[in-house]
């Protein structure tokens, strides 16, 4: 029997090619829109399920109470660690992990020879019980004691083929970090999966790591991490409680409003407040949000289905009329016809699964993931539920209403829109399908707007033409670095030239509070530091308010502020604070303010302008800051690689551009910027599909009208607007529905964001004009097909 109705179903769409075609296209793109959501949730749903014990792993972060809120941070003190160690030996493990990014790695043949290769890689320095947590296969050595020696490394097979060519014979090799330290590989790992936010490339004993790191408990380095292992008799709001005390015990008083608490691994790479060793968080509103756009792109698939389908339904009257007088049943009728559905469904999800390869590569390199197709039990399940689901979702109603036709009514060409269902499922169906695009245009163009805001608000600095060099990280670096300024700044094509620790705009920064004009207790808020030379102010075009820079040094002999910095201080007037002394480090760095500068971002424009504090401080420069012309950039560029090699010869050159910079800041509103006009793109495709079947329905019930009126004299133009006046309101009532809910979403959205735009008017006219001029262009062939039919011809067919 079910041979029999497949059989008529595929007989039955062969002989309706153009119809079977517009419906598996609509479906296919719909599903296959589904799929890649489907997907990217189980890409970032996954990270970091491999661990055995990832249900008791939790990372110690810090939250700080401050006047203007809660500060959190991923870092911890150093000490921290080794104090769990002895106040909570039930602990099962408890591990430091300190991150070093774009380090240089050299290759040795052997411990006393120099290489030929360099590399620029992520490190991490790490405990031995590092792998006692994070279950990270080995491929060779002994994981419990691969970095129980100093100058001992690890790494992945990845790096270990990049290296030496195999990694087989990795194992006793040589290293170089920074053209300093020698490492010994004594581990290698299998190769690190994609869903993981701790990607251990390589991998160097703690007890060799080298870098200043604060031994004060009150201090929390953001590269720093301490991780632990619950043991399986206690709670994380338990050990929470015990950290308070932990605290109190170990920090000293002045800190007594800093804190810690466990962060589980299962949120680490959900949580931006915290981030993660890869830089990506995927918050779970975002997995939610692309969850409901996937579901509503497959809806509205559905919905053009349902749609064509009942707008067939009037040239396949007769058929249903003669089926139930030679003795078909309505249930009979009603499988049949699923079995069309059912048909199509199977069809498009085969295109569909192409069109996700096909897309695939896109979606990695616009997110920059790695998620591939793997036919896995999820994936399968997944797709079977999506047939089934589609099939009735898409086909029940049309099978439905064709099966309820009078055969005595069809045969005598008696039926009318009640015959077929009428007009008012198919016109929710249609409402429903735009409210679904219209909101997804307005959200791609206030993230449009946001993105703009970004690239082009006033930073409070000239970011145009500075080219940002890392300087060499070799023991030499300070009495270098004096020497390739002046060279630079001889040379033609370059303005100036800046040395300092962080650019003017950076993800990377150093705070601390501090004690203020004599002040006994310290400050209640921390200062950002923009460790830099006198000249930085000349090379950014840092305007000056009040005072003046401080002079040339290699330490700090003068302190300039912002404006943020004056009124947090209680000053009205920029002049007053001049003279007055801050004391950093307990009286380690102590020195007056000599000048004021205008407000500028000192980093991404989704946090509040904060307190810099900017002074001379040799020591930790790290960077080369160049004001070049913007002529003959191409042989600018080369000057400076040139005089950079001539200083480093033993390093990699790198630059970079700031405005490349301060974009990469936005990476992530940038991809959903992409991904709402993708969504938005497949939502108005589907959708026209959708109206044109409506508007082929509604021509066709109304030929008889049409005729009468162009007898009665109307113009052909009376005629389309007769036609179009309906879809037209359609489209004005989902825009009325999708307005507020746009309007809702994307308001929370742009709350995390302390410099954003506001949501105009102007965005939902540009929505409500873009929907009508698709719609018009979707349905103008329909409508002007039917206004110049010859009324004659119509009027004999009834």
């Amino acid at each position: 029997m079910l041979k029999n109705y497949l059989k008529t179903a595929w007989q039955n769409l062969r002989s309706h090619k153009a119809y079977a075609a517009i419906n598996t296209m609509g479906l296919a793109v719909g599903i296959a829109a589904c799929l890649l959501v489907f997907l990217l949730i189980q890409h970032e749903t996954s990270f970091d399920n491999f661990h055995k014990s990832k249900e008791r792993i939790y990372r110690v972060v810090a939250v700080t109470q401050t006047p203007d809120g809660i500060n959190y941070s991923q870092g911890s003190a150093l000490p921290v660690a080794e104090g769990l160690r002895v106040d909570y030996p039930q602990l099962e493990h408890v591990a430091r992990i300190y991150d070093r990014r774009d380090q240089q790695i050299t290759v040795l043949d052997d411990k006393a020879n120099t290489s030929q290769k360099k590399f620029k890689e992520n490190v991490f320095y790490v405990e031995p019980e590092f792998f006692s947590i994070f279950n990270f296969p080995f491929l060779s050595g002994n994981p419990e004691t691969a970095l129980s020696e100093p100058n001992t490394a690890v790494i992945s097979q990845a790096i270990a083929e990049k290296y030496f060519g195999d990694w087989q014979t990795a194992i006793n090799k040589f290293i170089k970090y920074n053209n300093d330290q020698v490492y010994k590989v004594t581990g290698v790992l299998k190769n690190v999966p994609a869903n993981t936010d701790f990607p251990p490339q390589i991998v160097l004993s703690f007890k060799s790591m080298h870098e200043e790191i604060s031994m004060d408990w009150a201090s929390q380095d953001g590269s720093l991490n301490t991780f632990l292992v619950l043991p399986e008799n206690m709670s994380a709001q338990q050990f929470d409680k015990d950290l308070k005390a932990f605290v109190k015990k170990h920090a000293p008083a002045e800190y007594a409003n800093h804190g810690y608490m466990l962060q589980p691994l299962s949120d680490i790479h959900y949580n931006s407040k915290f981030g993660t060793y890869s830089g990506k968080t995927f918050s779970k509103e975002l997995i939610a949000a692309l969850g409901l756009v996937g579901i509503f792109l497959l809806i509205i698939a559905c919905i053009n289905f349902i749609n064509l389908a009942t707008a067939r339904a009037v040239s396949r009257s007769k058929e249903v009329g003669i089926r139930k007088v030679l003795g078909s049943s309505k249930k009979q009728l009603v499988i049949q016809f699923l079995s069309e559905t059912l048909l199509i469904t199977l069809a498009s999800v085969i295109i569909a699964i192409g069109f996700a390869f096909s897309a695939l590569s896109l979606l990695n390199n616009l997110l920059q993931i790695s998620v591939n197709i793997q036919f896995s039990f999820p994936l399968i399940v997944f797709l079977f539920i999506l047939i089934i689901s589609v099939t009735f979702l898409s086909g029940f109603y049309p099978a439905i209403v064709l099966s309820g036709f009078n055969p005595i009514n069809v045969l005598k060409n008696k039926f009318t829109s009640k015959t077929t269902g009428g007009l008012s499922m198919r016109r929710v169906l249609v409402v429903f399908q735009f409210a679904v695009a219209q909101t997804l245009i307005i959200g791609t163009l206030i993230v449009v707007g946001q993105m703009n805001l970004f690239q082009n608000a006033a930073m409070g600095f000239d970011k145009d033409a500075i080219v940002t060099v890392p300087l060499g990280n070799d023991s030499k670096r300070l009495s270098k670095m004096d020497a390739i300024k002046a060279e630079l700044l001889q040379q033609a094509g370059i303005k100036n030239v800046s040395l300092s620790a962080f650019s003017a705009m950076d993800k990377a920064g150093w705070d601390s509070d501090f004690k203020f004009d004599n002040a006994l207790k310290k400050s209640d808020f921390k200062a950002d530091f923009k460790w830099a030379d006198a000249d930085y102010f000349k090379t950014y075009n840092i305007q000056f308010i009040a005072g003046k820079p401080y002079s040339q040094a290699d330490s700090v002999n003068g302190f300039v502020v912002n404006e943020m910095m004056v009124k947090k201080l209680g000053f009205q007037n920029p002049e007053d604070i001049i003279g007055k002394r801050i004391n950093f480090f307990d009286g380690n760095m102590v020195a007056p303010v000599v000048g004021v500068v205008k407000n500028f971002n000192g980093s991404s424009l989704e946090k509040e302008m904060t307190p810099v504090v900017l002074g001379s401080f040799k020591m930790v420069y790290r960077l080369i800051n160049i004001k070049i012309e913007p002529q003959n950039v191409k042989q600018t560029l080369a000057t400076i690689e040139r005089l950079w090699n001539k200083a480093y010869p033993d390093f990699i050159y790198e630059y970079q551009f700031l405005d490349d910079k301060i974009a990469s800041f936005y990476k992530r509103e940038h991809q959903l910027s992409q991904l709402f006009k993708i969504a938005a793109g497949i939502a108005i495709f589907i959708s026209c599909l959708g109206l044109y079947g409506f508007v082929s329905f509604m021509a066709v019930q109304r030929t008889k009208e049409v005729g009468i009126r162009k007898v009665l004299g109307a113009s052909v133009t009376n005629i389309i607007y007769l036609i179009s006046k309906e879809f037209t309101l359609l489209i004005g009532i989902a825009f009325l529905i999708a307005t507020p809910l746009a309007y809702y979403v994307m308001h929370y959205w742009l709350q995390r964001f302390a410099y954003r735009i506001d949501i105009g008017i102007e965005i939902f006219l540009l929505t409500i004009l873009i929907s009508e001029i698709i719609a018009w262009v979707t349905v103008g062939y329909q409508a002007v097909k039917a206004a110049i039919a010859n009324p004659v011809k119509s009027l004999r067919m009834e």
